[in-house]
């Protein structure tokens, strides 16, 4: 038996009962039960118009709960607030579904409890409970999901090449669910997936990319990210990152290869943070490596300007799966641009002038990207990292003190271009941004304070270098 604490669920079997109706939770909240994760989405399968089981709940509760109705889809759902929380509950008729080789959508007919529970993508989530009055909290389980949840094991109920070929969708949640649960896809389950690649063609970018960003934001996203790339969906949804693969050896000389590396900076990250955005910028860090990718006899294997070149790819990539075009996509070019910054700053002199240039470059952003760099370090010589580690901090440091010092984050140079108009007394012309650029540079090179008594002056002085006289004077 299964202990239903929300009253939802007898609202709901009373709902059932008085239309005649057998009702069960279903899926992922009876899953997580069993993992005792919280889940505040509770679906519903009844026999009988799921729509108007939703109605008639939500009477029971209250005439002022908005009920939305898909007919379309025969489903509906409404908001449920218990315990200073919201609950989703969605409710659908039990069916049986067929597919057409070519299409993810299914013709749908009405079905019985079991024809619902054999259509759903995995053992684990093919789970029941009943919340009628006589069967309240009882559990049914026909696939021994229970087992699988205790073994960690994801399986398709029934025959895993009909199960992804139907629904090519169900290939990637069989890979997020191992990321995010950390359980093993069964063997004939994955090599299932692995015939059955070329499906994922079929699915939208954007399904595809919501599923991506859940591996993404995984407890571990390096499992779910090897298991894209074991099973041949990488190839296909992100061939760039896919490209990162492989070590090249020329003279017996090799690099290192940039797709564990990669994994070993998203995870160094994860521990960190949960943004989502941060991980993104640790998956593309390294992106530009295999189109700058140069052998060199002294050097060796050189990279030069793949932080460049994977900043410019960041658009495109972003474009093609279906990620936001807005900020969130400038944030990861400019941490993909900037990443090696403050490491090359850890491995030289750390001057005042070049920590200013990366508080003026990075802005607000500062504290990510040396989150960033840190989760960089990835070698096994633990000299080389503890050396790394303690100029970071040096590194760290100098930013808190110039910040204060200096106010240099985000700073806007304390002379304005109408200022160097009227000073001057002319219209819009190149001789102002000569003007601008240099009273920037003479800042950040801490030849003047930050001030716009000392940045006046300079106008001044760069003005008449440049040929031009104060109105005053004219």
């Amino acid at each position: 038996m299964v202990t239903l604490d929300n009253p939802i669920y007898k609202i709901v079997g009373e709902a059932a009962d008085k239309l005649g109706m057998r009702a069960y939770a279903v899926g992922g909240v009876v899953r997580d039960y069993f993992l005792q994760r919280h889940c505040t989405d509770i679906d519903i399968v009844c026999l009988g118009s799921g729509i108007d089981l939703a109605k008639a709940a939500a009477r029971s509760i209250s005439h002022n709960i908005p009920v939305s109705v898909f007919k379309n889809f025969g489903t509906a759902s409404f908001i449920y607030h218990y315990d200073n929380t919201e609950w989703q509950i969605e409710f659908v008729g039990a069916r049986r579904e067929s597919y057409s080789h070519d299409s993810r959508k299914p013709v749908v007919e009405t079905g019985t409890l079991e024809d619902d529970q054999n259509r759903r993508d995995f053992t684990i989530n093919a789970m029941a409970v009943g919340i009628n009055a006589d069967n309240f909290g009882q559990l049914l389980d026909p696939f021994n999901g229970i087992q699988d949840l205790d073994q960690g094991i994801l399986r398709t109920p029934l025959d895993p090449d009909i199960t992804f070929s139907d629904d090519p969708l169900r290939m990637m949640r069989a890979i997020r669910f191992a990321s995010q649960l950390g359980f093993y896809i069964q063997d004939d389950t994955f090599q299932a997936i692995q015939r059955n690649v070329e499906r994922i063609k079929i699915v939208s970018a954007e399904r595809i990319t919501t599923e991506l960003n859940k591996i993404v934001l995984s407890p571990k996203p390096s499992v779910g990210l090897k298991l894209l790339e074991k099973s041949g969906l990488m190839k296909l949804i992100f061939p760039e990152f896919s490209q990162l693969r492989g070590v090249e050896t020329v003279d017996g000389r090799g690099h290192k290869d940039n797709f564990f590396h990669t994994l070993e900076v998203v995870d160094h990250v994860a521990q960190q943070s949960n943004d989502l955005w941060l991980r993104w910028a640790a998956l593309l860090h390294d992106i530009g490596k295999p189109a700058t990718k140069r052998y060199d006899e002294k050097l060796g294997w050189t990279f030069h300007g793949h932080e460049v070149r994977g900043s410019k790819m960041v658009k495109k990539i972003f474009t093609r799966r279906r990620l936001p075009l807005d900020s969130k996509m400038h944030y990861v070019e400019k941490l993909v641009l900037l990443h090696l910054r403050p490491i090359v700053l850890s491995e030289d002199e750390v001057t005042d002038s070049a920590v200013r240039r990366l508080l003026f470059e990075a802005g607000d952003d500062i504290d990510d990207l040396m989150l960033l760099c840190e989760a960089d370090i990835t070698s096994k010589n633990e000299e080389k990292v503890r050396r790394y580690m303690k100029n970071f901090k040096i590194v760290r440091k100098k930013l808190v003190e110039l910040e204060e010092k200096d106010r240099i984050r985000n700073f806007q140079p304390p002379v304005s271009g109408e200022d160097v108009m009227q000073t001057f007394g002319i219209p819009p012309c190149h001789e102002i941004g000569i003007i601008k650029e240099a009273i920037k540079e003479a800042i950040l090179d801490g030849i003047i304070p930050n001030e716009r008594e000392a940045a006046f002056q300079m106008m001044l002085d760069k003005g008449r270098e440049i040929g031009l006289t104060p109105k005053e004077q004219q």
